[in-house]
């Protein structure tokens, strides 16, 4: 690339702000589309209690001078109620598409510019008399609010049609044959004389805050589309990391390094189905996968159930942790809950209609580090440490003994009261000297 269009990108970021990389998904796109057509149900209802304020202050305000019979500022009124209440109606009902959008923008100017044009009529006075309405503040607003859109056309759109419509005035005020032109400030400010400089800074400040307004939305514009982007995007990655996972992750101070985590007291259970690779070979590997979808489904719920967090899925097996992640005092229990839960999930159910997929459980409890490991490029949020190592051995030797469960003594005295124990064995876990005293809890 070359230096002077690196310069111009950077212009056009600092200008612009950074905005997505490539072209937006379509469902993203389409997340956009729908809170466009919230946010003009909300301009047309914001418009229509503006409509019924314009009301409430002609209703308080002189109404006439002596003498006047026509009375055209409540016609024009009741215009603009029916059009807002017209276009109201068709965003709920989706009808708007840009080009009725533009329209309806270019309406609304034009009822607001003969608003202000009517007063002359309604007061009988020059022409030139509407020039000094500080209706024309409106103006700003009615500008304003196409930002709930954001889309800059129609905030553009918008400005042009204010601009275009004063510049109207004040061309019917010099065509009236009733406009004095003066440059005098003070004679301009207390009679119904004009200052051409100062109309034209209206229509200037209308054109600047139009400009002001559209750049900032072109900015915000970006920005959203790569909020929602991402939004989407640590949505669906909430469905392949436990969904506490991914919050702690967004709502970090900082992104995670490798080697970031925490030591805590916590409970490990290991799951593995049994036979699983024997259901394998018989099991052609479309149906395999809808097996094992439906398995995980109903585990899944049960450690949901008891507070789980699911830290990995390994093939069949799940690696399963109790107050890592999320705080969970009763850690122990819960996670001898949830192997009781999964033997009563498997135990006679047929998954896909015709498989027993029962399940094996190792459950451990200990002081283990839960955090982030990989390299900088692709990092896991997982734990680790000697009791989990002890918790995956546990869940193996359920095979020896011909259980479903086994826990060690570490589990059994965190876990309390309320649990049918029964001793197996001791066992020595490598890498331990002393023996690991380990329990089951009978069907």
């Amino acid at each position: 690339m070359s230096e002077a269009r690196r310069r111009w990108r950077a212009l056009v970021h600092l200008v612009l702000g950074e905005g997505p990389k490539g072209t937006p998904p379509e469902r993203v796109r389409w997340l956009i589309v729908e809170q466009q057509v919230k946010s003009e149900i909300l301009i047309g209802w914001t418009q229509f209690v503006l409509i019924l304020f314009f009301f409430a202050l002609y209703t308080v305000s002189p109404k006439t001078s002596e003498g006047t019979r026509f009375l055209p500022v409540p016609w024009v009124l009741g215009a603009f109620f029916g059009f807002t209440l017209l276009r109201l109606a068709a965003a709920h009902r989706r009808w708007l598409a840009p080009p009725l959008l533009v329209l309806g923008v270019v309406v609304d100017m034009a009822l607001l510019m003969g608003l202000i044009w009517s007063f002359h009529l309604q007061y009988q006075q020059p022409a030139p008399f509407y020039l000094k309405a500080p209706t024309l503040l409106y103006v700003f607003l009615f500008i304003a609010l196409r930002m709930l859109r954001f889309e800059p056309l129609y905030v553009v759109s918008a400005g042009l049609a204010a601009a275009a419509g004063w510049l109207a005035l004040l061309g019917y005020a010099a065509g009236s044959g009733e406009m004095v032109v003066t440059r005098d400030y003070v004679h301009y400010m207390t009679s119904n004389s004009v200052l051409v400089g100062a109309e034209i800074d209206k229509v200037i400040s209308i054109l600047a805050v139009t400009a002001v307004l559209a750049l900032a939305l072109v900015r915000a514009r970006r920005i959203l589309y790569r909020a929602v982007l991402d939004s989407v995007l640590a949505k669906d990655l909430s469905r392949f990391v436990a969904p506490e996972v991914a919050e702690r992750i967004s709502s970090a101070d900082r992104a995670l390094q490798p080697g970031d985590g925490e030591v805590r007291e916590a409970s490990v259970l290991f799951t593995d189905i049994e036979g699983f690779s024997t259901v394998s070979e018989k099991v052609v590997p479309e149906r395999l996968v809808a097996l094992l979808n439906e398995y995980f489904e109903a585990v899944s719920a049960a450690v949901d159930a008891h507070g789980g967090v699911i830290t990995q899925f390994q093939g069949d097996a799940m690696l399963v942790t109790f107050n890592t992640v999320k705080t969970d005092p009763g850690h122990a229990a819960n996670a001898v809950r949830t192997a009781l839960a999964i033997r009563a999930a498997t135990r006679e159910r047929r998954f896909g209609g015709d498989t027993l997929l029962r399940t094996r459980c190792g459950v451990n409890t200990g002081r283990i580090v839960a955090g982030a490991v990989g390299a900088r490029s692709r990092l896991i949020y997982t734990v680790h440490g000697d009791e989990v190592n002890v918790a995956a051995r546990l869940e193996q030797l359920n095979k020896r003994y011909g259980t479903y469960i086994l826990a060690t003594e570490n589990t059994v005295q965190a876990a309390g009261a309320g649990f049918n124990f029964r001793r197996v064995d001791e066992i020595a876990v490598r890498g331990r000297s002393a023996p690991t005293t380990v329990h089951t809890i009978p069907d």
